[in-house]
């Protein structure tokens, strides 16, 4: 294949939804039906031991939810696939929004139960301001839940998106029997599901003028899918490509991820669908994918992949140009040239080591410590630094030291790198050698972090839960003892030198900035600021 010819074979995208919305069960079962594995393990099968390929940490298998995005990648139809599988909870908001930076597009579930749900709207906003088409996937319509009609409307009144149906569910409320294909005129009946989704699901094809799927469907049922049809196609909106691109208008198909009901029609419609990889703005030029000048940026780092060997893997988004095993890169952020020796492509924590990789493609790399989250890398003779990397403040703080003494190494070094990892945010103060301040989006962070530390690092923590719920970078060389109001703040210091104030509240900081009107507060640091 030439170089063009495997860029637009590439299909990166993220999977975006509230939690519970089946979204790692929608990726197992993608994986499936891409031939990637033969059995899916569900997140429900707690029995039989069997856990979604995506949740590989310990700690999700534990509680049947993601915590860390996962990078998923298989082969289909011609197409290169890269599924971002992110966390839905909003306490892992902060990886799924760095997560959403390295997709082309995104697959948004809804609950047919719910609608759309509040983390929904969130994570639709951040798809909407960077650009990136969505594509929506009603799940569970083997539930009993709000009608297809119902829940284009809350689409397009919550989300403020026009929703064209793509196919259409055949049979009564929860009792779906098939799929209309609206482009093709055809049915496709499902076999009942006998493997509780292990499995591929059986179905039959035809016209829905032929008289055996009327015959199949029952008259009663047959006249309501025709009259469904002539609505949709009288009131609906038609289908539009360049607005799907433009992110005015989402293809919406329906099915069911635990059954498998409706995954395969998705699955081939999406691949058409979705684009291949786009250009990426740099801050010296708009990056084109189909340059041969090799650019990429860093989004997520992980820690401890393999336990055996605490290794850091380093996980890129390849921009533009042919990756090759070995190639030396210039890393941006600090001017030292790099080689990529070892890269590898992952199904969760299997890996495979690679030759070769494209732009849209998804590889890690083993790394000491240099790289960090945001961070450029790309050909010494074109030289671009990607930015605009979301950075998001800490709500929730708490003093973390390591209860044996003993146990300060190995402390130090899970604390530094999981921080890397983006994890959760640590600050330091001066006067306290032996522990971190830790800044946390959601609570359910500082339960993760105690967990991996006294299971990838032997480390059992003491957590003292601080009174502060706002964090401000002070903005330039600003003499701190000067500042006046701080008598109940607390000062510390984040891992790239900043000073950072930690305040009770909002009001409190609306009171130190009366007193210190010539001093600039920060909600997050600058961007690219070294």
């Amino acid at each position: 294949m030439t170089f063009l010819e495997e860029v637009n074979r590439r299909r990166t995208f993220a999977i975006i939804s509230h939690p519970d919305a089946g979204k790692t069960t929608l990726t197992e079962k993608l994986l499936l039906y891409g031939g990637a594995i033969h059995l899916a393990g569900s997140v429900k099968s707690r029995k039989t031991n069997k856990y979604a390929v995506s949740d590989w940490m310990e700690i999700e298998k534990q509680r049947g939810i993601s915590v860390t995005s996962s990078v998923l990648q298989f082969d289909y139809d011609g197409c290169r696939i890269n599924i971002l599988d992110t966390p839905g909870h909003q306490d892992f908001s902060e990886d799924t929004y760095r997560t959403l930076m390295a997709a082309d597009s995104a697959v948004m579930l809804i609950d047919v139960a719910k609608g759309v749900e509040a983390q929904t709207k969130k994570l639709f906003a951040v798809c909407k301001e960077r650009g990136i088409p969505i594509f929506t996937f009603v799940n569970k319509i083997d539930h009993f839940g709000k009608s297809p009609i119902d829940l284009m409307e809350d689409i397009e009144n919550s989300l403020g998106i026009r929703a064209v149906p793509m196919n259409w569910p055949i049979g009564i409320n929860g009792n779906y029997k098939g799929v209309f294909d609206r482009e093709s005129n055809t049915v496709e009946l499902f076999a009942k599901d006998e493997s509780h989704g292990t499995q591929k699901l059986a179905s039959v094809k035809g016209s829905v003028d032929d008289p055996a799927f009327r015959d199949l469907l029952g008259k009663e049922e047959h006249q309501a899918l025709i009259d469904d049809i002539e609505l949709l196609d009288v009131a609906g909106d038609s289908f539009d490509i360049d607005r799907v691109r433009a992110g005015e208008l989402t293809p919406m198909f329906f099915g069911s991820a635990m059954t498998n009901f409706g995954v395969k029609p998705f699955l081939e419609k999406f691949l058409e669908l979705a684009p291949s990889p786009a250009p990426r703005k740099a801050l010296e030029k708009t990056v084109q994918p189909t340059s041969e000048d090799f650019s990429a940026f860093v989004f997520k780092i992980q820690a401890n992949m393999n336990p055996n060997h605490h290794d850091r893997i380093v996980f890129m988004r390849i921009c533009s140009g042919k990756f090759e095993k070995g190639m030396s890169v210039v890393h941006q952020q600090s001017g030292k040239t790099l080689r990529l020796s070892q890269p590898q492509q992952f199904m969760a924590t299997e890996r495979t080591i690679i030759d070769e990789a494209y732009p849209g493609d998804i590889i890690g790399v083993f790394d000491a410590g240099t790289m960090g989250v945001g961070d450029t890398l790309c050909d010494a003779k074109h030289r671009v630094t990607f930015g605009d990397f979301p950075v998001f403040p800490p709500e929730f703080f708490a003093r973390v030291s390591p209860k044996d003494t003993m146990k300060r190494k190995q402390f130090l070094k899970g604390m530094t790198q999981l921080a890397q990892e983006g994890a959760v945010q640590i600050f330091e103060q001066p006067s306290a050698m032996d522990s971190f301040v830790v800044g946390a989006v959601g609570m359910l962070q500082f339960e993760v972090l105690e967990y991996r530390l006294k299971n990838e690092y032997g480390v059992i923590l003491e957590n003292n839960q601080l009174p502060y719920s706002v964090a401000r970078w002070v903005d330039g060389n600003v003499d701190i003892a000067s500042l006046k109001g701080l008598d109940n703040a607390m000062t510390v210091i984040d891992n790239r030198g900043r000073t950072v104030i930690l305040i009770s509240n909002e009001w409190q900081m609306g009171w130190i900035q009366e007193r210190n009107p010539d001093v600039t507060f920060l909600e997050t640091p600058r961007l690219n600021e070294a």
